[in-house]
């Protein structure tokens, strides 16, 4: 009996992301409804489904698993391709002023203006922006100006009166307002500070807005090779995770849903949103919600990431950055997710963070077992104690990193932890030599969803921009392009449980795939950046066409 396909699929130069697979091949497969069927050599797939079976030949195109941004932050990725924010990090504080100022010409008479992406160590001349030059550009209108890292906002001085912060508001814990030698306020605010004003600064982007530019950055997402995502919470505080689940099912009805969306709602004692999620979503073919998200430190450029010994550069004694969570409470969530089944993944940049967590991964595995689905997990993961690398895997922690961090702040490893600690830093080689699973992200908007530069910078530790440094930033750490292809499509679907059916192109997998015009597993590292996605599939289902 002949098998039941809707297609087949041939090419010269199919990468399957299978284990060990270090090459593309000639292979066909045959695709039923949204799933791949069979796969083969073209003659025998097509005799097993039939002769008058269509075939799609590619030639000598790629084809490979569609990838899976393993963390970003959808709701900020979208709105910051949107009409409704500027995403720039300009050259000093002026020039990004005077972009801001033309920007907010074009907005609605209802918004505010917000940006995000400025790195005052990157401006020149480096120094701290203050409210004043905002004043002067916004002396009526509230102005909220995101940092790069996503860590700290810079405000005027209306804004602050909108949010009802004044010289004498005490912030919350872990969070600080700025405030210079005579006490004023400077418009710096600060981890958990800043996090607590975000959607007071965005209630005035409506749920039909929101949905409008969801839609338009899933097609640009498809035009990207993603075929799936982990929409992980921006926030650790209640209501401020950023996780639009009404959005997602609104378009899902509507047919108007491209990808498949993970989401991660942050982790607190209440876990019946969770729990609501999965049970709505157990029929969905493109919603899940495999489990939690929090966070435990900060980052290292804001000396806000918590390290085992002091920072290199102090800006006072002993200062080691500080968990944005007490350790016995982060201990008692996570034992709590683990009692009900579900899998935590924790912000951790710090080798003093990622230590801390792991301990408490230690003695959930041991009381409760694994999560029954997803997988406990560490992300970004920058800096480690040397015998920490060995603990993930011997613990099952999935190590979760976005490539394109490495470059972002050039020298600042060397600058605040100095030559020593600066060795084992995103340790790609490392980890796959001692056998840790490893996702691949872009933790967008924070680098931007661009997949080619996610695969370039894994490859050869270079900037995707600048191609610096010469040979690569601790070229030790360089993968191949095999590896890097396989943990950002298979290493990215066991980040969610899913490996099982997703991230290959196997038999009985999910049929999301995309068609490459090179072959980006042989060809010069170089080269990656110029490859263009041709098509994306999505359950069987073209989503995109060049």
């Amino acid at each position: 009996m002949a098998l039941k396909a809707d297609y087949i699929v041939r090419s010269q130069r199919v990468f399957t992301s299978a284990p060990g697979a270090a090459s593309a091949r000639p292979l066909a497969f045959a695709v039923a409804a949204d799933r791949i069927a069979y796969v083969d050599e073209f003659d025998r797939v097509q005799a097993e489904a039939g002769p008058g079976t269509p075939v799609v030949d590619l030639g000598d195109a790629l084809v490979c698993p569609g990838f899976h941004d393993a963390h970003l932050h959808f709701f900020h990725t979208a709105l910051g391709s949107s009409p409704y924010m500027l995403m720039d990090m300009g050259k000093s504080e002026a020039d990004l002023v005077a972009k801001t100022r033309a920007f907010a010409a074009s907005l609605p008479d209802d918004a505010w203006v917000i940006t995000q992406g400025w790195r005052d160590y990157r401006w020149d001349p480096p120094v701290p922006p203050t409210k004043r030059s905002l004043d002067e550009a916004f002396p009526d209108r509230p102005c909220a100006m995101y940092s790069g890292d996503g860590h700290t906002m810079w405000l005027n001085s209306r804004a602050l009166e909108l949010v009802g912060i004044t010289r004498d508001s005490v912030p919350p814990q872990g969070g600080s307002y700025d405030k210079d030698q005579n006490g004023e306020l400077t418009g710096i605010v600060r981890e958990a500070a800043a996090m607590q004003l975000l959607p007071r600064m965005l209630e005035w982007i409506s749920p039909e807005r929101i949905e409008h530019v969801y839609a338009d950055q899933m097609a640009r997402m498809a035009q990207q090779g993603i075929t799936s995502i982990c929409d992980m919470s921006l926030m650790p505080l209640p209501g401020l995770d950023f996780i639009r689940e009404d959005i997602y099912e609104a378009l899902e009805s509507r047919d108007q849903l491209t990808l498949r969306a993970h989401l991660f709602p942050t982790l607190l004692d209440d876990q019946s949103r969770l729990e609501a999620m999965q049970d709505r979503y157990r029929e969905s073919a493109l919603l899940r919600a495999p489990g939690f998200k929090q966070f435990f430190d900060g980052v290292s450029s804001q000396h806000t990431a918590y390290l085992t010994d002091p920072y290199s550069n102090p800006h006072f004694p002993g200062d080691r950055g500080r968990l944005t969570v007490p350790a016995e409470k982060m201990r008692a969530m996570v034992l709590a997710a683990a009692e009900r089944g579900h899998a935590v993944r924790i912000h951790t940049i710090g080798d003093g963070a990622i230590h801390e967590a792991l301990d408490i991964f230690e003695e959930a595995r041991r009381r409760f077992g694994a999560p029954t689905q997803g997988r406990n997990t560490l992300e970004h993961l920058e800096n480690l104690l040397p015998g920490d690398i060995d603990r993930l895997r011997e613990l099952g922690v999935l190590a979760s990193s976005q490539p394109c961090h490495i470059t972002l702040d050039p020298g600042g490893p060397e600058r605040d932890l100095g030559p020593e600690r600066s060795r084992i830093m995103w340790p790609f080689a490392t980890y796959l030599a001692r056998g840790v699973d490893q996702a691949f992200g872009t933790d967008s908007p924070i680098t931007p969803v661009t997949s080619m530069n996610v695969l370039y910078t894994a490859v050869t530790r270079q900037d995707p921009f600048t191609h610096e440094p010469a040979g690569g930033w601790l070229p030790a750490e360089r993968i191949c392009a095999a590896d890097a292809v396989r943990i950002y499509t298979a290493g990215s679907a066991a980040a969610v449980g899913r490996e099982d059916e997703l991230g290959q192109i196997a038999p009985g997998m999910l049929a999301d795939f995309i068609v490459l015009d090179r072959d980006i597993v042989a060809c010069d590292p170089q080269e990656i950046q110029s490859a263009q996605v041709l098509a994306t599939y999505v359950g069987g289902r073209q989503v995109f066409e060049r």
